[in-house]
């Protein structure tokens, strides 16, 4: 799989494309790169000559249906993405494992890092969550654990991971594949030439079919993930106990315990939530697969903190909570963060760029627990219209775009919340419309409430 002596066209310099072009100066290819804001050697497709280029590597930027994209595959270039490269040049014989889902991508690769790291592994946590893959993959480490989206997958063909999990796949991205059903074809192809573990939630038909349809290596395995006592071949809760009757050696007769729902109370405020146990225990099946001990899962659990702008408490102020879910760039996602609020309590900050979802199912989730709705996005329609058809009492205030739109969305939310409402920024959509990062706009938020008087 060397890459040496090949002309390689780098689409985006971004932290992918640097990478690339660094791995490239290293292994003796030549790097081209295109950018429009003037990163690269050059802004623009068409100042370059296709034919003289052997492959191609896009940054999750650049759609399937992209001009861009579209005029390499007219070209007969091969398209590489991030992933894609990274496996090719990354250094032999370290395990990987994959994180993919619509939600809990980020927490769940984070909490094999602090498994595998329990169990005395070096691992490099990368990928999705702005950590370059490629750079990692070229390092002395005993694990990588690479957090993935669909975008990522799409042009992804010959990695083999050791283990991977798609924990869900609902309705996100589908402005950029074109379609749902495109979006969930592309997740499925994390579990591609899968050596030793495919990883499931067991009560998810959809993802099961994933598996089921899945080209992997043989002897490969398909371990459940349950919310309940596990059958063989699973991971699953009995009275508090997390057991494993997947990685121990009669796994009919027996189950090896690896923590207790204890070890994750910290991490929340109240009972945990279902979605943090399916996390939890789809973390601690990638770490079993490549051979981590049973009692590392507890002790990385005990020692995990959650990501920033996660559920994060900011402040409590006249008996109003501030709660930061920047992270939230779903509708699926928002529909967690509700979890545990009181019916009418919550001042809800929404909107963002919509990625081309459609919201009435969030509303109708979580409506009964709305007391008012904050719009901060450029784009509001998406979700007005949710709220019109499924929440129409609920008082709405938009809140115009500039530069101080979260100070004054939070000054707007703090105008309808009493004492014992939370206000809560989970904007079930994008953040790029106005602000560099979800992380940013889960700053700006902090920001504005803290300045609160």
């Amino acid at each position: 799989m060397s890459i040496a002596g090949l002309r390689v066209l780098i689409l985006g310099v971004g932290v992918a494309g640097t990478s690339a072009a660094q791995a490239c100066r290293e292994d003796g290819a030549e790097a081209v790169t295109v950018d429009a804001n003037g990163h690269g050697d050059h802004r623009d497709l068409s100042e370059v000559d296709l034919s003289s280029f052997d492959v191609v590597m896009a940054s999750a930027a650049f759609a399937p249906h992209s001009p861009a994209i579209r005029a390499c595959e007219q070209a007969g270039l091969p398209i590489w993405s991030e992933m894609e490269f990274a496996w090719r040049v990354r250094r032999p014989g370290i395990p990987w494992v994959l994180v993919t889902g619509t939600n809990g991508k980020t927490t769940t690769t984070q909490m094999v890092g602090a498994i595998a790291e329990a169990g005395g592994l070096d691992v490099a946590v990368c990928g999705n969550m702005g950590i370059p893959v490629i750079a990692s993959a070229r390092e002395q480490h005993d694990l990588v654990a690479v957090e993935i989206a669909s975008l990522q997958l799409h042009f992804t063909e010959t990695l083999s991971p050791h283990a991977a999990v798609c924990l869900n796949a609902d309705d996100d991205h589908t402005d950029w594949h074109g379609s749902l059903e495109a979006y969930r074809a592309d997740k499925a192809r994390v579990f591609r030439h899968v050596q030793v573990a495919c990883v499931y939630p067991s009560a998810d038909a959809r993802v099961e079919r994933m598996v089921e349809d899945a080209e992997v290596v043989d002897g490969c395995r398909a371990i459940g993930v349950s919310l309940g006592a596990p059958a063989p071949s699973q991971l699953g809760v009995v009275e508090g106990l997390l057991v494993d009757r997947a990685f121990v050696e009669d796994r009919r007769r027996q189950a090896a315990e690896i923590g207790e729902l204890q070890d994750l109370e910290h991490l929340v405020a109240g009972a945990v939530p279902p979605y943090l146990v399916t996390n939890a225990l789809s973390a601690a099946a990638l770490a079993r697969a490549v051979g981590v001990p049973p009692e590392a899962v507890s002790a990385g659990l005990r020692g995990f903190a959650l990501d920033q702008h996660r559920t994060a408490f900011v402040r409590d102020l006249d008996g109003v909570q501030y709660v930061d879910d920047s992270k939230a760039t779903n509708a699926h996602a928002a529909i967690a963060a509700f979890g545990g609020m009181s019916p009418g309590s919550v001042v809800w900050i929404a909107g963002g760029q919509p990625k081309g979802q459609e919201f009435s199912e969030l509303v109708r989730e979580v409506g009964d627990r709305l007391k008012a709705v904050v719009l901060i996005g450029e784009d509001p329609e998406p979700l007005l219209s949710a709220l019109a058809g499924h929440a129409p009492d609920i008082p709405v205030s938009r809140i115009e775009p500039g530069d101080t739109v979260m100070a004054r969305a939070v000054i707007a939310a703090r105008s309808f919340a009493t004492a014992g409402d939370t206000v809560l920024l989970s904007p079930a959509c994008a953040s790029f419309d106005q602000f560099a990062s979800y992380a940013d706009r889960g700053e700006a938020f902090a920001r504005a409430a803290e300045a609160l008087t």
